[in-house]
């Protein structure tokens, strides 16, 4: 029986998969035209699973020579003879899964090499009359080793000589990792390496400028996740409708390859196969709450870069808008790790509702650790005959923001001020029910909560006001907020930071459209 799998290589045998073949014709189109190229994408994005997709699609019309350098050892790296000998030997184990005659893959393996001038010859010798295409995965594992370098500089020369017809060499090579070797600074300042990496003294730039820009979305959309669905469906008969589902996967994922699987791997063995808006849902708040590698290198990487942690703060806690460009060298660092993506109106925003999440709920736990979060505020001053209230949550914040953040300047209370608040509301609700947050790639100003604590549900607005937007308007947005929640009751809290601002801090009910808001200024 097939499962879902999210913890490497899929193969469609074992394993329930989206249809990538459209994906698939693509890159075997760029091969055909003889392209060298590196498919550098996010870790856990399929990457893998997409080669091997490949490398059936190539081998009736190819010799495929599949190869990775992880797991060879430091020993391999420490010269150009050891490194030469490593790689023919590989590329002749590779070739011994395809249709290639033995005595050529043991011709691979047993010529004489030391340098890569030997290893270029011998490169041009095999591949004359021959097509033969190398693929190689796990490149990031080697990509600052001087000694890979010079290994791409000899693809490089044997591609521009061919290019020249004065020799011949792989008829494509393809290279996968998160980074784009062409960008070999980049991945240096992204491993905390400062300045260029330097040959005798000098700058040395990555020799992998002969490639083409691989921009084939790998990503899913909802049409493909769907053909996994069917395949699921097929098997188990569940009524499911899987153009709600496939929608609502997306919606949370933004496509993600290893999100995808992973939701749908929730609904099917933990969630006693609810598949349902709300057993999305279930799903995503699970995978919220749980560790994984993808998660670790998140955190890895915004403990370790500075920078890009303040990005995002600025974006997601402080609702700053900033335009997508990729020649900003943070904005171009979070899209390799796949933390950023452009969004509506070409803003900066976090690539999916997931890792948005995710990245708030570490900011919160960072400031409920360094902070005093509620001021001795306790679980029962909040909850009234075992209901919690919102109105006196929110009033007792506003008490807690007086008494411990009055004497902070404007600019600190700017930063922190939904934080703060979000750092307040979680110890109150732990135990008793759960919040999530809504995103709003449209507005990043304003900061949607929905609080389930039994079978009561809050909505919450957070806003940033610095003026020249009307005080309706943010009534507006939040009425039509509830409307699609089907709430008749919100709450809107608002930190005020014109500069001339009036009556704050002011707390009231207010009536619009039917509707009753809660709105507490700051």
């Amino acid at each position: 029986m097939r499962k879902f799998n999210v913890t490497g290589l899929c193969v469609p045998e074992e394993d329930y998969m989206v249809d990538i073949s459209e994906k698939i014709k693509k890159i075997k189109e760029m091969v055909d035209a003889r392209r060298y190229f590196t498919i550098n994408r996010a870790r856990q994005y399929g990457k893998t699973t997409t080669l091997a997709c490949l490398e059936k699609e190539l081998k009736d019309e190819y010799w495929v020579a599949s190869i990775s350098f992880e797991g060879l050892g430091d020993e391999s790296f420490k010269s150009e003879k050891s490194f030469c000998n490593a790689f023919k030997r590989l590329v002749g184990e590779a070739l011994s899964f395809t249709d290639a005659p033995e005595q050529y893959q043991n011709d691979w393996k047993s010529a004489k090499v030391a340098t890569f001038l030997d290893l270029g010859n011998h490169v041009a010798k095999m591949c004359e009359g021959k097509k033969v295409v190398l693929i190689i995965d796990e490149v990031d594992k080697v990509s600052n080793n001087r000694i890979f370098l010079h290994f791409l500089g000899m693809l490089r020369i044997k591609y521009m000589a061919r290019k020249n017809k004065k020799s011949h060499t792989f008829h494509s090579v393809i290279l996968a990792g998160v980074y784009d070797i062409k960008n070999i600074k980049l991945n240096m300042a992204g491993e905390g390496v400062s300045g260029p990496m330097l040959e005798n003294g000098k700058p040395y730039n990555s020799p992998w400028n002969i490639a083409v820009d691989f921009d084939i979305d790998m990503s899913f959309n909802p049409a493909e996740i769907a053909t996994m669905l069917i395949e699921y469906e097929s098997d188990h008969k569940t009524g499911m409708d899987m153009v709600a589902i496939s929608e609502s996967i997306y919606g949370n994922t933004n496509g993600y390859p290893y999100l995808v699987s992973r939701v749908c791997q929730k609904i099917d063995e933990t969630l006693e196969a609810n598949w349902t808006q709300d057993g999305v849902i279930d799903a995503v708040q699970g995978i919220l709450t749980e560790e994984n590698m993808l998660f670790d290198d998140m955190i890895k990487n915004l403990e370790n870069n500075k920078a890009l942690y303040e990005f995002l703060y600025n974006v997601l806690i402080m609702g700053e808008e900033i335009a997508y460009n990729t020649d900003n060298p943070i904005i171009k660092l979070g899209q390799i790790y796949g933390f950023i993506m452009k969004g509506e109106y070409n803003k900066a925003v976090v690539s999916n509702k997931i890792f948005e999440k995710r990245i708030y709920e570490y900011f919160i736990s960072k400031n409920i650790s360094s902070t005093r979060s509620n001021s001795g505020v306790l679980k029962h001053d909040i909850y009234v005959d075992g209901i919690f209230n919102m109105e006196l949550c929110l009033r007792k914040f506003a008490a807690h923001y007086s008494e411990l953040w009055n004497t902070q300047d404007a600019a600190f209370l700017e930063r922190e001020g939904r934080l703060l608040f979000l750092s307040y509301l979680k110890p109150l609700i732990n135990g008793y029910g759960f919040y999530h947050i809504e995103s709003q790639f449209t507005d990043l100003r304003r900061m949607d909560i929905i609080v389930d604590i039994g079978k009561n549900q809050f909505i919450l607005e957070l806003k940033i006001w610095r003026g020249g937007v009307r005080r309706d308007k943010a009534y507006t947005q939040l009425a039509s907020y509830m409307s699609s929640k089907g709430a008749k009751t919100g709450y809107l809290l608002t930190f005020d930071f014109r500069k001339n601002k009036k009556n704050a801090p002011y707390a009231k009910w207010a009536e619009f459209e039917g509707m009753k808001i809660f709105d507490l200024v700051l």
